[in-house]
């Protein structure tokens, strides 16, 4: 009597493997959301795995701590405003150009939304603590100053580019921001620009004539 065959499982075929090339980018994109919300302090491997929709061992993969996240995020942010910046002051070519473009940046905060500068001033903070942090912030300027330099001196771009920083964090902060005008006018006399004639300037009373002699009743003037 001969045996019966024995039939063998075939192989199983392994698991395909889920394909995600830019989980990094989500993570860092995640990363600037959950600052902007929750700042430094609330900033955790837990939140970010969940905003960018990933497992929680996916951010401890790609980044060692929650320090190089951040730093990560920081970087990204002030690439993308950066290239904000220059396409805002791309095509100013004289320093009554740059004056007005510089303007337009300033009332338009920058570029940048209110969850962008909320994450830039959490970048500040942590690079007062942080020396490693400086470099981002000093590449940050540098940029922004090369910009300014197509058109100015590099001691008047940085000037103009600290005082950017301070007016757009005025009206980012103050409940009664600068007028147009204001800000223009400070613009103007950081870069040396001429004043614009087109502008109103402060208003003039105009001269009085002198008040005839009084005369006698024949016309002739009293002496």
């Amino acid at each position: 009597m001969s045996a019966s065959p024995t039939t063998e499982a075939a192989p199983r075929s392994p698991r395909p493997r889920r394909t995600d090339p830019h989980r990094r980018e989500r993570i860092v994109a995640a990363a600037l959301e959950v600052l902007a919300e929750h700042g430094v302090a609330g900033t955790t491997h837990r939140r970010v795995a969940a905003a960018a929709d990933v497992p929680l061992g996916s951010t401890t993969y790609h980044f060692a701590s929650l320090a190089d996240l951040r730093a990560a995020a920081y970087r990204a942010l002030q690439q993308r405003v950066s290239q904000q910046y220059e396409a805002a002051l791309a095509a100013a070519r004289t320093p009554a150009q740059l004056v007005d473009a510089v303007t337009d940046l300033v009332m338009g905060d920058a570029g940048a939304s209110a969850a962008d500068w909320s994450v830039t001033y959490e970048l500040y903070l942590e690079a007062l603590k942080d020396p490693a942090l400086r470099e981002v912030t000093e590449g940050w300027m540098a940029t922004s100053r090369r910009v300014l330099e197509r058109v100015v001196d590099p001691a008047t771009a940085r000037g103009l580019d600290a005082l950017v920083e301070g007016l757009v964090m005025h009206r980012v902060l103050s409940t009664a921001p600068m007028g147009r005008d204001v800000v223009r006018e400070a613009v103007r006399r950081a870069v040396g620009a001429p004043v614009d004639d087109r502008a109103p300037g402060p208003a003039t009373t105009p001269a009085t004539a002198p008040a005839p002699a009084p005369t006698g009743r024949d016309g002739d003037p009293r002496t």
